[in-house]
């Protein structure tokens, strides 16, 4: 069984009628209702609980920690930011969602400023599969149709993946990468860009899949904790064998 989290910061639907027309009881309830035919067993946090309801038991009781955030980055402290970087360097997986790229985690984790080019428009994304053989595209076809989202467009301030899953091309012209994999410490990250809060993004199938599939590779790794300080030598130089 994978213990995931998902965090939403829960701010649009509670005051945008537009949000809380297409996700009544909020993002995260969304994701937690489309993945729960997966074996995962799945809590909720947001901002507005007490440490952002990521507390250290919380935390080191998650395999993978689910990311939606977008207009209350800000608000997100840098201690709990430290606590999910430090998780994740010891193993825990994290999937970041759509506009969850500026998310104070995401961004200390790669470095950069994680900045795009956008325009809310509703027009339609074309993801393209471009690693057919990748886990996180299991069952997923040559491309996923997405009618009505935000674009996003190229360049994209991040590292160079480690791997390219996904490349999204959009009616005005831009493409952009929009599945991508980073590896920190002993931690698997995925980014996966479509969700913005207008669109019904959440429901679709092929996206809830890409999602779950995501969460199953971002499970940590079986192994010992990574060792770093001082340490004594492996072996003396009597021990050295005579050639």
């Amino acid at each position: 069984m994978i213990n995931v989290t998902i965090w939403n910061e829960f701010v649009h639907e509670n005051i945008h009628d537009e949000v809380k027309a297409v996700y009544p009881k909020g993002i995260h309830m969304a994701l937690a209702e489309g993945l729960e035919a997966n074996e995962f067993a799945i809590t909720t946090a947001t901002l507005d609980q007490p440490e952002h309801g990521l507390t250290e038991d919380v935390l080191n009781k998650a395999d993978v920690l689910v990311w939606w955030g977008h207009m209350a980055h800000d608000r997100v402290s840098d201690e709990i930011t430290a606590r999910v970087v430090k998780r994740v360097h010891e193993g825990m997986g994290l999937i970041v969602l759509h506009s969850g790229h500026f998310s104070k985690p995401f961004k200390a984790l790669m470095g950069t400023s994680c900045d795009l080019k956008w325009r809310e428009a509703g027009e339609q994304e074309i993801l393209w599969n471009v690693n057919p053989s990748h886990p996180i595209t299991e069952g997923i076809d040559a491309k996923i149709i997405l009618e009505h989202e935000e674009m996003y467009g190229e360049y994209f301030d991040i590292p160079a993946p480690d791997e390219l899953v996904f490349i999204s091309n959009f009616e005005g012209g831009e493409v952009f990468r929009s599945g991508c994999t980073f590896r920190r410490g002993r931690g698997k990250i995925f980014y996966f860009r479509p969700g913005h809060e207008t669109y019904p993004t959440y429901y679709q199938p092929e996206i809830l899949k890409v999602i779950a599939n995501g969460i199953k590779w971002a499970y940590p790794a079986s192994g010992n904790a990574l060792q770093f300080g001082n340490m004594k030598p492996v072996r003396t130089l009597k021990e050295v064998p005579k050639v």
